[in-house]
């Protein structure tokens, strides 16, 4: 056989498994819609407690049998449905498609062992609802245990998948955000105020951070806000307590002053204030329920990587991108970046996209789960951004030491969950 034929088989063998796995996130989604399904399904959401120990031993094993048995034949079913058809396209190779069979096979075989009781099957077998301290925040790509977690505890008409993250991201069901704490910096600008909008239509409490003295208001109606000022980023530890998601959107453009005082100002909101807020909202990351639910999102700018025709904005946000690259490295829960293109506000009077378009994307991204989220008109910022990203974390990895981060217990929050 040539490497060409065998390619094929690969490919075919892939795409087997990568099938099964959306197939059984798409019984996942409808045994949350359909009520057939949906009592059979319930019975997997009686098993846990927040810490991922079972209620019950007995619940546990009867869960396998209602709803992870039934799982794994619908996974079966269309596994060999696609062996069928790929037999019809192309049979020389068709046999790669076995692997799509024999891999739901797999999951067939263990819930049934699940369902006797055996304890390693549990242990070997079903390591998203195993109990222990959560060492990493939600993984991007991959279905770990605090990712699972927020579709138990969270929010459970979100969090769908089971291994790959890929029909989460699709559907927009990767972060959920109803009933969330939002606090959003420079919420009277027309990004924040934007902002603020989109979080609370879905779902989201809201909390206006502004240097401001006017009321903050949607809708007509005035929402909760707290005034700060650079420099006392520090006075919003109590405030960060209580935020699940904390937004950084404040900045400042001084265009074409290149004055002592211009540096300084420019410094000091974009990029340290930033910084001084970024830690200590990090600081209260403080258990794993914390580690899971918590978020920063980084207005840096596509500054980052592009002209702004402003030499101080684009030095300043250059540096809180570097440092926020860099915090990411160690950081306890996800760390978002906002690379925005010209949008039309006070700081930028010739922006050409709407800020309110620019929110609405900002909030869908994220809900696929993106963590570098660009919203721009330059397609060369889709370009160079990644590749910066990617060679400077490389280079903040390789030439810096890991920074000391603190043991959680996982008992400490998410045993109190409710």
């Amino acid at each position: 056989m040539t490497i060409l034929h065998w390619s094929a088989i690969a490919a075919w063998a892939i795409a087997a498994i990568i099938w099964v796995e959306v197939i059984r996130d798409l019984y996942h989604v409808l045994a949350h819609i359909w009520p057939p399904l949906t009592r059979l399904h319930n019975w997997h959401h009686r098993v846990f407690r927040p810490d991922l120990t079972p209620t019950s031993a007995l619940i546990y094993r009867q869960a396998q049998w209602y709803n992870d048995v039934p799982e794994s034949c619908v996974m079966i079913a269309f596994s060999l449905a696609l062996w069928g058809l790929a037999w019809s396209v192309t049979p020389e190779v068709a046999w790669g498609c076995s692997a799509g069979v024999l891999y739901s096979l797999v999951f067939l075989l263990s819930a049934m062992a699940r369902g006797m009781g055996w304890a390693w099957a549990h242990d070997l077998t079903d390591v998203t609802h195993l109990p222990g301290p959560f060492p990493t925040p939600p993984s991007r790509w991959w279905v770990n245990r605090p990712y699972h977690w927020r579709h138990h505890f969270e929010n459970q008409n979100a969090y769908f998948c089971s291994t790959l993250t890929v029909v989460d991201q699709l559907m927009g069901t990767a972060l959920s955000l109803k009933g969330k704490t939002i606090a959003v910096t420079g919420a009277s600008g027309t990004l924040g105020q934007a902002l603020l909008g989109q979080l609370q239509a879905n779902g989201a409490k809201v909390i206006a951070l502004t240097s401001g003295h006017q009321p903050i208001e949607l809708n007509g109606q005035e929402i909760p806000s707290q005034r700060w000022q650079v420099g006392e980023e520090a006075a919003l530890a109590e405030t960060f307590a209580n935020v699940d998601i904390l937004v950084i959107n404040h900045g400042i453009n001084v265009h074409g002053d290149r004055s002592p005082d211009a540096i300084d100002q420019s410094y000091q909101v974009n990029a340290f204030s930033a910084w001084r807020l970024m830690e200590a909202f990090l600081e209260t990351v403080d258990g794993d329920r914390d580690r899971v639910r918590k978020e920063l999102w980084v207005n840096t700018s596509e500054a980052e990587v592009n002209p702004a025709f402003s030499p101080l904005y684009e030095l300043s946000k250059r540096t809180l991108g570097d440092l926020v690259t860099l915090r990411r490295l160690d950081s306890p829960c996800i760390i978002r970046k906002l690379i925005l293109g010209p949008f039309k506000s006070n700081l930028n009077p010739v922006g050409v996209m709407s800020g309110d378009r620019v929110a609405a994307k900002i909030v869908k991204l994220a809900q696929r789960d993106v963590r570098n989220i660009i919203v721009t008109i330059n397609p060369i910022t889709w370009v160079l951004h990644p590749l910066k990203e990617l060679t400077v974390s490389l280079y903040f990895r390789w030439l810096t030491r890991p920074y000391p981060v603190t043991e959680i217990c996982a008992n400490q929050d998410i045993s109190s969950e409710s």
